[in-house]
């Protein structure tokens, strides 16, 4: 089994902005060339998932939100799983994370993660099967909106106890509740939404002692379900949202803060490898 030393970066992940196309392809083929597990197709549309994520970025409120949540969890050395465009690994770094492991098995957002980080010397960049992953023992194994596009979600967790150390925590952001499944979720490639009581089980199925569970952004499910469910629209940037991230989502927030939510559009859980 390959082993990957949290705190080595591979040569061949550092790539500079002012390369042209042709050498970014070389690049994100070297990275992603003949691991040694040969990695899985991410599922879903590719594409929509990155436009997707391009869109909504500038929710910054919303994202803010999310970052807060997971710091105090995270430790000195974390890994993402499924790290996207590495908008969240970044907020995590501008708040103080001293080392941070950015992991994706889509060869072209892999690339993007190359390319931004690349004079990052605190980030380093993994292909990663998290099914079948390499020994290391990193302060925390998190991931936003990646576990509900697994279909074994048990196993995934599961790796916990060979990629964390032991008292690391897990921490999980999932979409909420299966009535609002959309049309949207399924193209971007989501096999399942969760509950708090189903999140939770499946942290204790893959041997995880769950620290807490629950639901967040309590106008956001509302606005889920009439907009992807009944609508079928797709999430973007504009008006809307921009409106809905300075208007609603610190008024959500501030009450999260000071309430439980008995429902909302995500599930934030923490788990820990036990000891």
């Amino acid at each position: 089994m390959h082993t990957i030393d949290p705190k080595k970066r591979p040569d061949s992940d550092v790539v500079t902005d002012d390369r042209s196309s042709k050498v970014e392809h070389d690049v994100v083929d070297t990275v992603t060339a003949e691991p040694a597990v040969p990695l899985p197709t991410a599922l879903g549309d590719s594409a929509l998932q990155s436009q997707t994520l391009e869109s909504v970025a500038g929710a910054v409120n919303y994202h803010e939100w999310l970052t807060d949540l997971a710091l105090p969890f995270l430790g000195d050395h974390p890994m993402e799983l499924g790290s996207g465009l590495g908008d969240y690994a970044q907020r995590w770094l501008a708040a103080g994370i001293p080392e941070f492991t950015v992991t994706e098995v889509d060869p072209s957002r892999l690339g993007v993660l190359s390319r931004r980080f690349a004079d990052e010397p605190r980030v380093h960049v993994e292909p990663i099967d998290i099914l079948n992953p390499p020994a290391a023992e990193y302060s925390s194994l998190v991931a936003f909106n990646v576990l509900e596009h697994i279909p074994d979600d048990v196993g995934a967790l599961r790796a916990a106890h060979t990629v964390v150390r032991p008292g690391g925590a897990v921490v999980m952001f999932v979409p909420a509740f299966e009535f609002a499944m959309s049309k949207f979720d399924r193209a971007v490639g989501h096999v399942r939404r969760y509950t708090v009581s189903s999140m939770t089980t499946t942290m204790q199925a893959a041997g995880l002692t769950v620290e807490q569970a629950k639901y967040v952004n309590i106008p956001g499910l509302a606005a889920w379900f009439v907009g992807m469910r009944l609508l079928r629209m797709t999430p973007g940037e504009g008006r809307l949202l921009a409106t809905w991230d300075s208007q609603v989502v610190p008024r959500a927030r501030r009450w999260e803060d000071k309430h439980r939510a008995p429902f909302g559009q995500s599930v934030f859980a923490v788990g820990r490898v036990p000891r």
